[in-house]
């Protein structure tokens, strides 16, 4: 078989079923090419994208600017390791400490590695600033967090799938419920050793969870009251995502630590940054922390024309706009609805809750013939399907797909 040789639906889920370690599960569909809000499988079946490959696609499928970028680097250095400089990441790193209002960045390749990465420079920094004992730093973390699959991460998930036989587990981590500041003010007092409070500003894959107003700015003046890093998970959460470039600009919260990756490049090439002031970024030396790939030169300007799209293409106003639009529509629908609890997000970050048990397969059915209509979604925690387009979607193409939506869970009422 030749590579490249093109591959029915069928024949390409077999391959991977066959070949590929089953870590995921997919729904039934075989997508080879992509373009603005649009996919199309292997057949040329057309679907609206209404996940955004984890809000990672928010500029849309292969947006032509980002492509060309990407091309044209390519073609002249593509990468160096950190053992030389380059002449495109400072530029990079220029750009982006002050499109986000921080002095340093520190670039990797994914969303996972970021977070390791930031949990590196909190513990390093409570050691060598704060003055805790070596060995003794906490960093508090929320209840049905998601920050990804790593050893480290796995150990303060409280998702059975993603820890069950994979210890023995990373101490170090107090969690919390999410949304809840008295729980956080309680652990900051009783321990003395806490470094960071890691938090997510809406909780994506637990279900789009978005908390009481307020409760940002409470946890980040808590925070500083006690001489705790505010690190900021908004890997899917920003670059524009719920309305605003970032989701704590809803509450102009400024954290000492951020945390991006997903839409950072428009989802055309793996980049992620923690981004920090002098003060906290300075505790990191040579040879301490690194990655071959982070920062390379593709990277650097994919990152830099992503961000440039965001602006010049008024993104966030847009996702604002039609965020509050599908929230009302479906719940006009919703009002009437015996399958559908409630709808909830902010911008174009938004979920359902479907009226049936967590372990019903009623939202996977739902999303299956979604796939059928022409639309593309997923479920998260068993009775939650996510919605979350490209955010360069237009207001005619939504209340298209509100049509699609509506008219499929129709299908599933009692």
């Amino acid at each position: 078989m030749a590579v490249l040789e093109k591959l029915t639906s069928q024949d390409a889920i077999a391959l991977e079923n066959k070949y590929g370690a089953h870590n995921y599960h997919p729904l039934p569909v075989v997508l080879s090419r992509g373009e603005g809000v649009f996919m199309w499988d292997a057949e040329d079946k057309k679907y609206y994208d209404f996940l955004s490959a984890y809000s990672a696609v928010n500029q849309g499928h292969c947006h032509p600017r980002i492509i060309n970028a990407m091309m044209e680097q390519a073609k002249t250095l593509t990468l160096t390791s950190r053992a030389f400089y380059n002449d495109v990441l400072g530029v990079f790193e220029k750009y982006a400490t002050s499109y986000f209002g921080f002095d340093k960045l520190l670039p990797m390749n994914t969303g996972a590695e970021a977070v390791e990465t930031a949990i590196k420079i909190c513990r390093k920094w409570a050691y060598e600033k704060k003055g805790i004992a070596e060995e003794k730093a906490q960093i508090i973390v929320c209840e049905n967090n998601f920050h990804g699959r790593t050893t480290t991460i796995i150990s303060f998930s409280n998702d059975e799938d993603a820890r069950k036989n994979f210890g023995p587990y990373t101490p170090g981590f107090i969690k919390i419920p999410y949304d809840n500041t008295e729980a956080l003010e309680k652990a900051l007092k009783e321990n003395t050793n806490i470094a960071g409070f890691l938090v997510e500003p809406i909780q994506g894959e637990a279900g789009v969870y978005v908390p009481s107003e307020g409760y940002l700015t409470k946890a980040k003046a808590l925070c500083k009251e006690h001489g705790v890093l505010f690190i900021a998970d908004e890997i899917q959460t920003g670059i524009a995502r719920t309305g605003k470039l970032l989701a704590v600009d809803h509450e102009n919260v400024k954290p000492d630590m951020l945390i991006l990756g997903k839409a950072i490049s428009g989802g055309v090439y793996p980049v992620s940054a923690v981004l920090a002031n002098d003060d906290v970024m300075g505790v990191i030396k040579p040879g301490q922390h690194g990655s071959t790939f982070g920062g390379n030169p593709v990277a650097a300007v994919v990152a830099m024309e992503a961000l440039e799209v965001v602006k010049d293409e008024g993104l966030a106003k847009n996702a604002e706009t039609l965020g509050t639009l599908f929230r009302s529509e479906l719940q006009k629908y919703i009002d009437n609805s015996t399958i559908v609890k409630l709808v909830r997000g902010k911008g174009l970050l938004n979920a359902i809750v479907i009226n049936d048990s967590e372990d019903s397969s009623t939202a996977w059915d739902i999303c299956m013939s979604l796939k059928e209509n022409g639309l593309l979604a997923k479920p998260t925690h068993g009775n939650i399907i996510r919605f979350a387009p490209p955010l360069v979607m237009t207001e005619e193409q939504l209340h298209d797909c509100i049509s699609i939506i509506t008219k499929t869970l129709k299908e599933f009422e009692k």
